[in-house]
């Protein structure tokens, strides 16, 4: 395996469906990285793929996948439901392992494949693609210097809007077993992420979902929790598939000497009290300054092409990012980002927003 020195490393891709080919687009933008293999197990989506992007070896199974010993780095992007199970399956055969969103649908497999982390030695990551923005990136050094003062109020909302169509075009879609939930489990993982990482964690929540919107769905189109985040602050978390025709993404943090706003993965307000401001094109040149030597503790060059890319931005950016953070972890034997433990921490909030709209009970986290 070429896992150190300046031989590229070699990428397989285990699901060809929805978000398969972002990772293809991705890898097939980084230097030195090559794809050299895809499985699927719909043998026309697999081949489309590989025709796109020049790759040689079309696998029947994700298995035939794991036995190539030309490989590196596999990337998990098969349903939610079956994410640990080929992760686990990867690390064991010797891979190193990008799992697409979400880490899985339980926490019982999330721990399973964390223990196959530690077990093995080998590499694992998460994607949470929007850690690499550069408004996030300036947001959260912004917090981690304290120069928000004491967080107070911090609120994220997803609204988003999904037709009939979309969940009746797979039969996977909108299940407990594979989905793993709704419109916070799907479509608001990223969010939670975000919104956890920033404020440093989320200590307990109350919450209520429904199915308002869809037919022939198990999981929510609508879900509300009220927050206690672990640093004393509090604030809110919705999301939806049943916002027609859909708004951007937003995050609003306040704190006690200034106000953070991230809506549609660009800065919308950076303003301290101190008469600092910073507007969306001063996000980005900051970001870059800091990968190339800040005091921040993301600096690499994942965070350089976070920063370059937020002017014309286009989807699967912050993918490459998170996938050359994954890369310099592999080569130097670092910590990527975000690993198995990081990645665990947004499906606890979101199983705990199920398990206090199910019951009807506030939920501490951590128990």
């Amino acid at each position: 395996m070429a896992e150190t020195g300046e031989g590229k490393l070699r990428f397989g891709i285990i699901g060809c469906g929805s978000i398969g080919p972002t990772h293809a687009g991705a890898i097939n933008q980084i230097a030195d990285a090559e794809l050299v293999a895809v499985s699927d197990v719909i043998a026309e989506r697999a081949e489309k793929v590989a025709q796109k992007y020049g790759v040689a070896r079309v696998h029947d199974s994700h298995r035939a996948l794991l036995a190539d010993p030309d490989i590196d780095i596999v990337c998990v992007c098969t349903p939610s439901g079956m994410h640990a199970d080929n992760a686990v399956e990867a690390l064991r055969a010797g891979k190193h392992v990008i799992v697409e969103k979400p880490m899985d649908v339980s926490l019982e497999a999330c721990d399973r494949l964390i223990a196959a982390e530690d077990e093995t030695g080998k590499k694992l990551t998460i994607i949470s693609q929007h850690r690499f923005d550069a408004a996030t990136l300036l947001v959260k050094e912004a917090i981690d210097a304290g120069r928000l003062g004491r967080i107070v109020l911090a609120d994220a909302t997803v609204k988003w809007w999904r037709t009939q169509q979309y969940y009746d075009s797979g039969e996977w879609r909108g299940t407990w077993q594979w989905d793993g939930g709704g419109a916070l489990m799907n479509q608001g993982v990223h969010t939670v992420d975000l919104l956890q990482w920033l404020t440093g964690g989320v200590s307990s929540l109350y919450a209520h979902t429904r199915t308002a919107a869809h037919e022939r769905i198990e999981v929510e189109d609508v879900a509300v929790a009220a927050l206690t985040f672990e640093n004393g602050a509090v604030g809110t978390m919705t999301a939806t598939t049943a916002a027609y025709d859909g708004l951007p993404v937003r995050i609003d943090i306040f704190g006690t000497e200034g106000s953070a706003i991230i809506e549609g993965d660009r800065l919308k307000m950076l303003k301290l009290k101190n008469g600092e401001e910073y507007a969306s094109e001063q996000a980005a040149a900051h970001a870059l300054s800091v990968a190339m030597g800040g005091t921040a503790s993301v600096k690499d060059e994942a965070a350089t092409r976070a920063a370059t890319a937020e002017a014309g931005a286009v989807w699967g950016d912050a993918h490459r990012a998170q996938i050359e953070d994954f890369m310099r972890a592999v080569r130097t034997n670092g910590k990527p980002l975000i690993d198995g433990r990081g990645g665990r921490k947004p499906i606890e909030i979101i199983k705990s927003v199920y398990q206090s709209a199910r019951t009807g009970q506030p939920v501490t986290l951590g128990k």
